[in-house]
């Protein structure tokens, strides 16, 4: 197979890959098949992955509805501030996980920066399933707001000024034009931010707590079997991995969904000038967005 690289680059890649699978494959072999169904159906594995399923999804959400526009701003807006901003937009991937917790605890907790108006107000966000989805979306907004700000930054802003000259709004540029543009570094994006939720342990244990059924998710509960049951320790982390695998796949089925950085269209094409196609066809698919 001749792809046009160096041949030492094989030996690395090699190496690279097999760091990444051999650890997954030692993992499945480990595993007590007689009593892997038993170890993952008791009621405890099975209320901690649903609910890891369920905040992953709604740390997601929170990720697309908040990222978006932070990427926007981050790639489109130009002010001496912007650097400082971003590095600490980007800070949770270098924390440790725990000092996101602590930080989240002294922000909502009951004694917390806020947590103390909100608890005179009635509401408990510390130790609860709320809390939860605040400590994966800590950890996972960088991974989106990263993919989406690499993304518009490599697309460039050709086709919005093409808009804006068309005599079109901002906020139709914006939902026409940038957001399609945008759909599968969103995709992206969003699968690696629900990846990140679904595995949060650290500031998920320091700001939420370990209670069966409402914060205690997968993670933790593979932690705390680690100690009384390592067999289904194990089994319940292949469970993890099976899991992630397959939202993996669903997600990158098509080559031309894959985003992030340097982003490709479901055509395959970088998005920018197409020199087959002239200017009357330029401004024909944007005359839509006046």
């Amino acid at each position: 197979m001749n792809t046009g690289l160096p041949r030492w680059l094989l030996l690395p890649a090699v190496a690279g890959f097999a760091l990444v699978v051999v650890p997954l494959l030692a993992l499945a072999y480990s595993v007590d098949w007689s009593k892997f169904l038993t170890s993952v159906s008791t009621a405890a594995s099975q209320d901690a992955l649903w609910l890891s399923l369920r905040t992953a999804t709604a740390s997601t959400l929170l990720c697309v509805l908040l990222g978006v526009p932070m990427a926007a701003v981050l790639a489109r807006t130009h002010w001496r501030g912007l650097p400082l901003l971003r590095a600490m937009v980007l800070l949770p991937l270098v924390l440790p996980p725990v000092v996101g917790g602590i930080a989240l605890l002294y922000t909502f907790g009951r004694q917390g920066l806020i947590g103390k108006h909100l608890e005179v107000a009635g509401i408990h966000i510390a130790f609860s399933t709320t809390a939860v989805v605040l400590a994966q979306t800590f950890v996972a907004l960088p991974f989106l707001v990263l993919t989406l700000e690499a993304a518009m930054r490599t697309a460039g802003s050709r086709y919005e000024d093409i808009a804006a000259t068309l005599g079109a709004r901002p906020t139709t540029v914006w939902r026409r034009v940038s957001l399609p543009l945008l759909r599968p570094a969103l995709i992206s994006g969003a699968v690696l931010s629900f990846a990140r939720a679904l595995g949060e342990f650290g500031a998920t244990l320091t700001f939420a707590g370990s209670l069966q059924g409402r914060t205690r998710t997968l993670p933790l509960e593979i932690y705390l079997e680690r100690e009384a049951d390592p067999d289904a320790a194990v089994a319940l982390s292949l469970l993890l991995v099976v899991v992630a695998v397959l939202i993996v796949l669903v997600a990158y089925r098509r080559p031309g969904r894959i985003a992030g950085p340097g982003t490709t269209l479901r055509s395959g094409r970088r998005p920018g000038p197409n020199p087959s196609r002239g200017r009357t066809d330029a401004d024909r698919d944007l005359g839509s967005a006046r």
